[in-house]
């Protein structure tokens, strides 16, 4: 079983750039989307030519903003969207797909911004989207994947010190937020496999940081304890391109 998340930075954008054959080379059982930037009817018209798989959307309010998706071959047995929380659901940021053995959410973070305008904002939804989760654990354990917007370690960005309390992604307080889902018991299944290798998901379209690898991992796949002993695996494909993100992935035991 793989699953593999990915922040296609608009999904009509990524579209022009082999996203079908980013696809076939992957081949996920269950395709998580963050950043689709279009509405419901805009995402199911750019992957109509895609077949095998169950679609669900969740887009913004505002037009071209945010947005989730979810491809999945296995019809879930459930699907809701967002987190019951009017402040925290307007812009189309979780979808939450129930299987057998447990929940999957897909989720892509509010950025602070540049000039950390959101910071606040931001550190409510971490409380609020934590608290969401380990209602759902309650039930069957959690697998929750998507852009994060946050560097958790020193080792999950190229430029750490420079960044540190200056700039959105790497400000303490959202690392604090990203140790709350660890003390929780949410397990990052890349640092599970690979504590030490540095690997990026995430550069700047700017100064050609892509190239030098100048970047950040921000983009995580994590899950309750009881699921990560079930885990066999997890990896960046860095050499998938067509967006600012590069997809993520998880693969479990039959």
């Amino acid at each position: 079983m793989r699953i593999i998340s990915w922040n296609v930075n608009g999904i009509r954008a990524v579209m022009k750039k082999d996203f079908l054959g980013s696809l076939d080379q992957m081949k996920p059982d269950i395709l998580c989307l963050q950043e689709t930037k279009a509405q419901d009817d805009q995402v199911e018209e750019a992957l109509e030519g895609i077949n095998g798989y169950y679609l669900y959307t969740n887009s913004a309010e505002k037009k071209g903003y945010s947005g989730t998706a979810i491809l999945s071959r296995t019809k879930p047995i459930s699907v809701s969207f967002d987190i019951g929380q009017e402040e925290h659901d307007l812009e189309g940021r979780v979808i939450t797909a129930e299987y057998d053995n447990y929940f999957l959410v897909t989720v892509y973070v509010p950025n602070s911004g540049s000039e950390l305008k959101r910071l606040e904002y931001r550190q409510g939804w971490d409380a609020a989207f934590l608290a969401f989760l380990k209602n759902l654990e309650k039930t069957k354990p959690v697998i929750v994947c998507g852009d994060l917007n946050v560097a958790h370690q020193a080792i999950d960005l190229a430029r750490a010190k420079p960044n540190y309390n200056k700039s959105a992604g790497y400000m303490q307080e959202e690392i604090d937020g990203m140790d709350n889902y660890i003390n929780a018991g949410f397990v990052d299944t890349f640092r599970q496999f690979y504590p030490e290798e540095i690997k990026y998901s995430w550069w700047s379209y700017r100064a050609g940081a892509r190239a030098k690898n100048v970047g950040w991992r921000i983009d995580y796949f994590m899950c309750s304890a009881e699921i990560a002993e079930h885990n066999s695996d997890a990896g960046i494909f860095n050499e998938i391109v067509g967006s600012d993100h590069c997809p993520v992935w998880l693969e479990l035991k039959p």
